[in-house]
C-alpha cells in the first residue's frame, strides 16, 4: 500500500525533491548564507582544502575547482562550475565521459578582457610603452613618438565568443573594420564585417592591421597562430593575445618580431606561463607583457556572484543551467 501511495504521489508531483548537497571551494564562508537564501532546500558545505575528498563524497555539485581525485570521490556528482572562462585544465577523461554538467565563467569576463586588449594595443599604437618609462627622467621629449590612428584599420578577432564580441564592439567604436574567425555560425552583427571559419584564417590574416587572439584553448585551436600565419600578417601589423598563450607558437612570434614584420605585440598570456626570466620576448621594446591580469576588474565580482546565485537556484529546482560547456569541444 505504501509503495502504491508513493507511486501516486510521485505521479502527482507531491513528493519532496531530493535535497542537493553543494560543496563550494575557494569562496568565503560568508557566501554560504547567500547560496542558502536562493536555494533554501539545498545543503551547502564550505570546502576545506585539507579534507575536500571526504567532503565531496555525497556531493551533487561542486563550485570552484575539480580534480580527478575529487571526481572519483563524488559518485553522485551532477554539476561542476569552474570560475574561469577556460576549462582546458579540467577536461579529465572521467569528466568528459560522464553525464556531469560543466559550467564556466565565459561571457561575464568579456568586458575587462576586451578593455585590456585595447589597453595593450593603444600602449603600442600611441607609443605609451616608451613614453611612460621615460617619465622617471622628468624630461619632456616630443620627438620620436610616431603613432597611428585605428580608424579605418582592419582587426581580425580570433574567437568571437564572450570576449571576442566585446573586442569587436570596441574595435568598431574606434572606427575599425572587424573580421571574426570562429567555428560557430553567429548571426550577422553590426560590429563584425564578416565571420570566417578557422580553416579560412589564412585568407584574412593578410588584411589585418591587428590580430586579436581571444579564443579558448582546445586541441583544435592550439598553435593555430604558427610560422605560416605570422608570415601572412602584413608588415607593420600588431598582435594581441588575451585568452591563452598556447594558441600561438611563441618561437614563431619571436621570429616575426626579430624580422621586424610586426610593429608590436601585446601579451597578457604566454607559453610558457609565467614567462621565465631571460626569455626572448622580454627583450623587445615593442612588446608589452602583463602577467595574465586581464580578468581583473571592479565589475567581475558582481557578475560572477549573479551567475553563481542564479545557477545555484536553478540547480536546486532542476532547471537548465547557464553557461553550460560542451565538454567535448572545450567551450
Amino acid at each position: 500500500m505504501t509503495r502504491k501511495l508513493a507511486l501516486l504521489f510521485a505521479c502527482l508531483g507531491l513528493l519532496p525533491a531530493q535535497q542537493k548537497t553543494i560543496v563550494t571551494t575557494g569562496f568565503s564562508s560568508a557566501m554560504i548564507p547567500e547560496f542558502q537564501k536562493v536555494a533554501p532546500n539545498a545543503r551547502f558545505i564550505a570546502g576545506d582544502p585539507n579534507n575536500l575528498v571526504a567532503q565531496v563524497a555525497g556531493a551533487h555539485a561542486i563550485i570552484g575547482v575539480i580534480s580527478p581525485e575529487i571526481l572519483r570521490a563524488a559518485p553522485s556528482l551532477e554539476w561542476v562550475h569552474i570560475t574561469s572562462a577556460g576549462v582546458e585544465r579540467y577536461r579529465y577523461p572521467d569528466l568528459l565521459n560522464s553525464k556531469i554538467t560543466l559550467t564556466n565563467a565565459r561571457i561575464i569576463q568579456g568586458p575587462e578582457i576586451a578593455d585590456h586588449a585595447f589597453a595593450l594595443l593603444l600602449a603600442l599604437t600611441r607609443n605609451l610603452h616608451r613614453a611612460i618609462p621615460a617619465r622617471t627622467k622628468e624630461e619632456w621629449p616630443r620627438d620620436g613618438y610616431p603613432a597611428i590612428e585605428l580608424r579605418g584599420k582592419t582587426g581580425v578577432v580570433i574567437g568571437v565568443g564572450g570576449i571576442g564580441q566585446q573586442i569587436a564592439q570596441r574595435a568598431w567604436a574606434f572606427g575599425m573594420n572587424v573580421i571574426g574567425v570562429d567555428p560557430k555560425d553567429y548571426p550577422l552583427s553590426g560590429f563584425l564585417t564578416r565571420i570566417v571559419p578557422p580553416d579560412r584564417l589564412d585568407s584574412v590574416l593578410p588584411q589585418a592591421d591587428v590580430v586579436f587572439v581571444s579564443a579558448p584553448h582546445t586541441p583544435e585551436s592550439e598553435g593555430m597562430m604558427g610560422p605560416r600565419q605570422f608570415e601572412l600578417m602584413k608588415r607593420g601589423s600588431y598582435f594581441v593575445a588575451v585568452s591563452r598563450g598556447k594558441l600561438y607558437q611563441t618561437d614563431a612570434l619571436v621570429k616575426a618580431l626579430d624580422e621586424k614584420r610586426l610593429a608590436g605585440a601585446g601579451l597578457d598570456v604566454t607559453d610558457p606561463e609565467p614567462l621565465p626570466k631571460g626569455h626572448a620576448l622580454w627583450k623587445f621594446e615593442n612588446v608589452v607583457i602583463t602577467p595574465h591580469i586581464a580578468t581583473v576588474s571592479d565589475g567581475i565580482g558582481a557578475r560572477q556572484r549573479e551567475l553563481l546565485l542564479d545557477n545555484v537556484a536553478r540547480f536546486a529546482k532542476g532547471e537548465p543551467l547557464r553557461h553550460v560547456v560542451d565538454k567535448q569541444k572545450g567551450y
